[in-house]
């Protein structure tokens, strides 16, 4: 997307990643705004629609997940696992939020 969001909700996107994500480099920030636009998030309220998206962008991008699911682990193992590659990525781009080892999503 480029210049300024035209929607309400292109708007509330970007005000919600701005939010949870102050220092994220640009290039993650994009992606993480086309998956929280997506279809499939449309019913969703922006904030949870971008927190979703982003722990769903880092851990396949930033953490060991797939590597784990290669390696034979099942999805909620590896997801245990990379709580806190996760959560490091998280605290690196200034995150209002971290990821708890309880959050179901």
């Amino acid at each position: 997307m480029n210049g300024r969001p035209s929607t309400n909700r292109q708007r509330a996107i970007a005000k919600a990643l701005t939010a949870l994500l102050p220092m994220a480099p640009y290039a993650d920030i994009e992606k993480i705004r086309e998956m929280a636009s997506a279809r499939d998030m449309r019913e969703l309220p922006p904030s949870i629609a971008v927190w979703l998206a982003t722990i769903t962008y880092v851990r396949h991008e930033h953490s060991s997940y797939d590597s784990l699911l290669t390696e034979g682990y099942d999805r909620d193992s590896a997801r245990f696992f990379v709580i806190d590659e996760i959560n490091e990525v998280l605290t690196r781009w200034r995150a209002t939020r971290l990821l708890d080892a309880e959050e179901g999503e």
